[in-house]
């Protein structure tokens, strides 16, 4: 009897070797190593004919008009760069109960009730159990299957009989094939099976959406491959505590990458928010009060007006705390930076906390005048004007650098009712702002000198 060769494979990142090893040498994760069979080669003289199409110019490539199909749903749209693109295969990962499943089955709903077929894979939960989450978010429509399976090699079957215009697999952890000798979940099922969705994906031109589990580290399960193979990556993320979702596209062929939706979980599902802007000032104080400010930021080509908050005591211990929340500490310790050497604002014995409202995570170096002015206005007591908003970089020489799209920015806080906003110096505006008052800074001073009230001085 011939011996059957083995492997050993992290299941982190999938590195490979012929022995066991305790930590692995590629992600430096320990006890990592299973133990795999080594599948058998096909030879090259007995691969499969080839029916693919020849190759052809760029310019002779005809595209059909609805080469993206809209899912009806107009921030998951954003996200996808338009809609979904047919054939091609879309990974949505995300934390535990984040919505992953509430949005792919509304998503599958809407889809349906413009006459596609819909094919919803369910690796995890039975079908009463899918039709419990369908009545209460209200999909109930005649194109929408449900299949119960976790077998790779019978979903393919049925994708190809049925030839469905979408196919929803949840979750892509789940499902197995029965030509690889390990369990369901492991590096080699993983990519074999995200493999084959992807060639059905392309030869079938159906398009698929599998979800992704993540790590307790945040990154998606499986190997590092998985999201190389996928045409797009989508992150869904959201504060368990709060009821606001941030779908976040991480990779897309298709697409730009910078835009984001938003939604708010409910009891009846996710509903979309149109306008986030207001989201993330509904519970603003418009009392005057020290370390608040609001600020513009930038998601993709939508600006978004946020609240962000600072507080500035007397540290107990030797070293100064400096915790973030929403923003990069780095980002945040770097400014502390430049308003003590540039403002004279010593913190050297403060402890210094800044904190994004609403769950957001702002990356864009726009925040960093927002950031200075909290933390400054904090440490001497003195409030800013409820009605300014502010945007701008901050430079190591304590200049305000420019941003861009100025003047969308300007255009969102004049229609929530703002009066003024302070802006870098060096932005051009070639449209005129008459209901709302633009004040340039150049330097960090400035900033601070423009902002404050000379009448709302902490009692």
């Amino acid at each position: 009897m011939a011996k059957v060769k083995t492997k050993y494979v992290c299941q982190q990142c999938g590195y490979e070797t012929a022995g066991y090893m305790g930590k692995c040498p590629e992600c430096g994760s320990w006890s990592s190593f299973v133990e795999e069979t080594v599948t058998k080669e096909v030879p090259i003289n007995n691969l499969p004919a080839d029916n693919t199409p020849p190759p052809i110019l760029i310019k002779d490539v005809q595209i059909g008009k609805e080469i993206r199909l809209s899912t009806n749903i107009s921030e998951f749209d954003r996200v996808l760069g338009g809609g979904l693109v047919q054939g091609s295969l879309v990974l949505l990962a995300g934390d535990p109960g984040i919505g992953k499943s509430t949005l792919l089955l509304q998503t599958g709903g809407e889809l349906s009730k413009s006459g596609k077929k819909i094919l919803y894979v369910s690796a995890e939960e039975s079908a009463g159990q899918v039709k419990l989450r369908s009545d209460r978010l209200g999909v109930n429509t005649d194109k929408l299957y449900i299949y119960p399976q976790t077998n790779f090699e019978l979903i393919k079957k049925y994708i190809s009989e049925q030839k469905p215009d979408l196919v929803i697999v949840d979750s892509i952890q789940a499902i197995y094939s029965s030509n690889i000798q390990s369990t369901a979940g492991s590096v080699s099922q993983i990519r074999e099976c995200c493999n084959e969705l992807m060639h059905v994906a392309k030869s079938e031109n159906i398009t698929m959406i599998v979800i992704g589990h993540v790590t307790k580290e945040g990154n998606i399960a499986g190997p590092k491959v998985l999201e190389h193979m996928v045409d797009t990556v989508i992150q869904f993320e959201g504060d368990k505590y709060k009821s606001y979702r941030i779908l976040r596209a991480v990779k897309n062929r298709f697409g730009n990458t910078s835009e984001v939706g938003v939604f708010e979980m409910g009891s009846n599902g996710l509903k979309e928010i149109i306008n986030p802007s207001e989201m993330c000032l509904k519970e603003y104080n418009q009392s005057q009060s020290t370390g608040s400010v609001i600020i513009v930021t930038n998601e993709g080509t939508r600006p978004m007006l946020v609240e962000l908050q600072a507080l500035v005591g007397t540290t107990p211990y030797p070293s100064p705390r400096r915790v973030t929340n929403g923003v990069d500490i780095s980002r945040v310790l770097q400014i502390l930076a430049v308003l003590e050497k540039r403002v004279g604002l010593n913190l050297s014995k403060q402890d210094v906390y800044v904190n994004v409202i609403g769950g957001m995570d702002i990356q864009e170096p726009a925040a960093d005048l927002g950031i200075a002015l909290a933390v400054a206005t904090c440490a001497r007591d003195v409030v800013i004007d409820s009605h300014t908003a502010i945007v701008g970089e901050v430079g190591l020489s304590g200049e305000i650098r420019a941003v861009n799209n100025i003047e969308k920015r300007i255009k969102e806080v004049e229609k929530l009712g703002f009066k003024k906003i302070i802006i870098p110096e060096s932005n051009e505006l070639n449209e005129k702002f008459d209901d709302i008052k633009i004040i340039k800074v150049k330097k960090i001073i400035d900033a601070i000198s423009a902002c404050i009230t000379t009448d709302a001085v902490k009692e």
